[in-house]
This record gives structure tokens, sequence and C-alpha cells, in this order.
């Protein structure tokens, strides 16, 4: 199996050849779908083109940009005994991914996942790691997950799978880029949708100068100001704070914290969708640059736009594009102001 088995993935097979190419692979990638065990035969496809003994094709550098799914790596792979990749997946009757899982411990399986991160591959270039189910990690083990996950070690990758990113802890999210394997590709929420629609149209309808660029910026940040105001009225309907009219100070203090936490991490994650909207329609743009056909788009209904922007940008351009919102992506969470990160990113844009 390798990435002609899953067309629908095609702008994913190119991100990823492209990172292999540049050799700028990410330590850590959050894959999202309605199915885990769809996503674990795209991780394991992933896993097979790092590690391919005698890949069909590969880069200038000579790394491997598919599997063969015939070598002995391949095979192996496969069948889940390859030295350098390891899936965790939830155990027992509570179905989670427990602490013992990934530390060891005297009740430890044979192996444990640092045993295969703090070791040098044995076999492979890689050494990658699939978390099946990864909001299925306790509070204990996702805590251990997350200092792993913050100093990685070289030629480590983590491909954390699941269904439901939002039981994540936000802090393992914020260091993972994420991809959505929805049917089409990217799913959209309708705000989200509708906002791309408009960007898409502004971007290829006026000028390429700095003005036209700050009226980009301009609309996604009013669109984002709209969106925490929504995400504040959530919280502040949900909260327990209303139903009390005497609290104790202290529990007082600690459920406002409580809510404005909750506020900051639904921002954050709505914040980031729309960011992966706007790379996902940049991604199609450089799609076709490089010549793809307009039915492998991830966006389909905004092709057009997206073919209008490509016949004024070069290759370069383009892919530069990508790397612009990849950056920017990350860095908003960091301890960096908001605005500033996104008129830096926003006005490197070329549209």
């Amino acid at each position: 199996m390798g990435w002609a088995d899953f067309p629908e993935q095609a702008p994913l097979a190119r991100l990823l050849r492209r990172s292999i190419e540049q050799d700028r692979m990410a330590h850590a990638y959050l894959l999202t779908g309605e199915e885990t065990s769809s996503l674990e035969r795209l991780a394991l496809t992933w896993a097979k083109t790092l590690n391919c003994t005698a890949p069909p094709a590969r880069a200038g550098n000579g790394a491997g940009l598919d599997g063969c799914g015939q070598c002995a790596a391949c095979r192996r792979i496969a069948l889940g005994n390859h030295p350098d990749v390891m899936v965790l997946r939830p155990e027992r009757k509570l179905r989670q991914i427990r602490i013992g899982q990934l530390v060891r411990r005297h009740e430890s399986p044979p192996r444990v996942l640092h045993d295969l991160v703090y070791s040098k591959p044995t076999e492979g270039p890689w050494k990658i790691a699939v978390l099946v189910a990864a909001e299925r990690l306790t509070r204990e083990a996702a805590n251990a997950f997350l200092k792993s996950l913050e100093e990685p070690p070289p030629r480590t990758l983590y491909l954390l799978l699941t269904a439901q990113p939002e039981q994540l802890l936000e802090t393992i999210r914020s260091r993972c880029l994420r991809w959505t394997c929805g049917a089409s590709g990217l799913v959209l929420h309708e705000a989200e949708r509708a906002w791309l629609g408009r960007f898409a149209e502004q971007a290829v309808a006026g000028s390429v100068d700095l003005p036209a660029r700050y009226r980009l910026l301009g609309s996604l940040v009013e669109h984002l100001a709209q969106t925490r105001e929504a995400v504040e009225a959530e919280v502040a309907a949900s909260s327990r704070m209303e139903q009390y009219e005497d609290l104790p100070p202290d529990l007082a203090e600690q459920w406002e914290n409580e809510a404005k936490a909750a506020v900051e991490a639904e921002y954050s994650l709505r914040r980031a969708r729309l960011l992966q909207a706007l790379q996902a329609w940049l991604r199609d743009i450089w799609a076709f640059k490089l010549g793809q056909p307009a039915d492998t788009c991830t966006l389909p209904e905004f092709a057009l736009a997206a073919h209008a922007a490509a016949g004024r940008l070069s290759q370069l351009e383009a892919a530069a594009n990508l790397q612009v919102v990849e950056r920017t992506h990350r860095m908003l969470f960091t301890n960096v102001n908001e605005l500033l990160t996104l008129e830096v990113g926003l006005l490197q844009l070329r549209l």
C-alpha cells in the first residue's frame, strides 16, 4: 500500500514529499478524521515512505518519496514488528492509553514508547510512534507524552490519530501540525467556509500591493474578533457561576479562571482551523502551479479563485505562501502578540 491508494489525500502526499525533499519534516502531526482505522492505514503508509529500503521514487537528496510495500521494512511495518515503528492503542476495559505504555514501570509491557524514542534507530532512518485514538491518553500519560513532544530526539516522528481532537490537551495540539482527513480532504464549518470564500474573492479581485494585503489582514482580524466574541458567549452561557448567587471567593475565582482557560482553548482551536482552511486553499494554488488537475483540489468550491491566483504567482511564491502560514500557525501557539504575528504573516503572502 502506497500513496496511490489514498487519492483523496493527494494534497497530503504532496505536502509530505515537499517536506522530504526540503528535509523539513515536522516532528509531530495530528491527523483527524471520522475513522481511526483509516487514519492508521494512512500513518503506516507514512512510516513505510520514511523507512522503505527500495522506494519507487526518490527525492534529490536520496530520501524515498513513497513506500514500495514489498521490501522487508515495508512488510514488517505492515505486520507490526518493525523495531523503529511503534503503534500505541488504548488498552483494557477503560480503553485508555496509560502511563505504563509510555514510561517503563514494573507492570509495563516488554517495550514502551520511551524505549523507542530515547534509543537510536535500529534499522531505518526514522523512529516513528503512532498513537491511535490519541484522545484516550490519560492525564498522567498525556503529561509524560508532552515532555517527549517538547524535546523530540532527532529523526523521531509522532503521528497522533484522533476522531476527537478537542479531547486532546491544548498543549499537545499546539505542538503538532494538523491535517483533517475527511472524505474529501478538509472539512470546514459553515462560518469558516463563508470567510474563506470572501477572502479568496477579495484576494484575486484586486491588486497585489501593500494596501490590498492589509485589507486581507483586516478581513482575517475581523473574523477572529467575531470568533472570540462567539466563544465567550458560548462559555458564559454554560458557566456554573450564573447558577449561584453567593459563591465563596476562592471558588468564584477558580471557576472564573476555568472559564477564561476554556475561552482561550476553544478560541485557539477555531483560529487554528481558520488558518488550516487558508492553508488548504493556498495548497490548491500551489497544486495548480505543479500542473495538478482541478479535480484534485482540497477545496473544489474555491478552485476558480485558486486557479486565478496561481496564474499570477511563480511556483516558488506559491510554495513560500504555504511556509508563511505554517510558520504563522506555529508562532501563534507561543508567547507572541497575535495581531503582530498575523500582520507579519499576512503581509508576506503573495496573492
